[in-house]
């Protein structure tokens, strides 16, 4: 019988097909893998059959890493950590050309993510993203410039990565059934930014800044930021416009002049 957690954010993904799809999304044979949250380890099962490497599971659960250490007891390529994703140095433990999966938390799913955008190291060593959401959050991590969806998350995630591909999955997929629609995420990181931002911490404090009011023109925010020589010299950068209407080359401009 498989028991979860409300205060985990646990809803364990049943479904053989779209198990075998979120897999199939990358080339795991003979590469190092990473899984956050593998729960009872039905992705993780299928995993395996494409012959990685090795493969890291990280639990914070200590009921299921002691069953996920009696299930793999005999397979010496898996590591199994128990502890808290967020707490971890992920950029320690992650091998290079990593491809990191997560069927995540709905909770803390945009802390982990945003985890991995921080990584101080870039292009970092994992090739490959592949996360499962609430569909109302990957809206917003994939939302466009001028759709509804557009904000501080996509501005900061568009910076770093390139969405591959994305599927939608029905709650009747998961044990037990959320009351909301996931959507799995493919991601993979930016090579190069035609804009050289030094940190990306100082990305996040400016669309915190000018999000911090998102009804209203920038004409105030934007003075905490940077002076009015230096705002000048952004192309197209109009005291007027809100937030959401400044197109996200504009705030990677805005964070580099900050960072000068």
């Amino acid at each position: 019988m498989i028991f979860s957690k409300k205060s985990l954010g646990q809803n364990f993904l049943k479904d053989k097909n779209i198990i075998k799809k979120i897999v199939n999304l990358a080339e795991i044979n003979d590469k190092n893998i990473v899984e956050i949250g593998p729960g009872y380890g039905a992705l993780t099962d299928e995993i395996l059959k494409k012959n990685p490497k090795s493969l890291y599971l990280i639990e914070k659960d200590n009921n299921l890493v002691n069953n996920l250490k009696f299930k793999y007891n005999k397979n010496s390529s898996i590591k199994i950590i128990n502890d808290d994703v967020l707490k971890l140095n992920l950029e320690k433990i992650i091998l290079k050309n990593s491809i990191v999966f997560g069927n995540l938390p709905y909770n803390i799913s945009s802390q982990i993510l945003v985890k991995f955008l921080k990584f101080e190291k870039w292009p970092p060593k994992f090739s490959d993203i592949i996360f499962m959401f609430q569909k109302e959050l990957g809206e917003k991590i994939t939302g466009k410039y001028l759709s509804p969806n557009y904000g501080r998350l996509s501005i900061l995630t568009q910076y770093r990565v390139n969405l591959i591909k994305k599927f939608l999955v029905s709650p009747n997929c998961f044990i037990p059934k959320p009351k909301v629609n996931s959507i799995v995420l493919h991601l993979r990181p930016k090579l190069k930014s035609q804009i050289k931002i030094r940190k990306i911490n100082n990305l996040e404090k400016i669309t915190n800044i000018l999000f911090s009011n998102k009804r209203k023109m920038i004409n105030k925010n934007i003075k905490k930021i940077l002076n009015s020589k230096d705002y000048k010299k952004i192309p197209g950068l109009k005291l007027h416009l809100r937030p959401s209407e400044i197109k996200p080359e504009t705030f990677y401009k805005i964070t580099k002049l900050y960072e000068n």
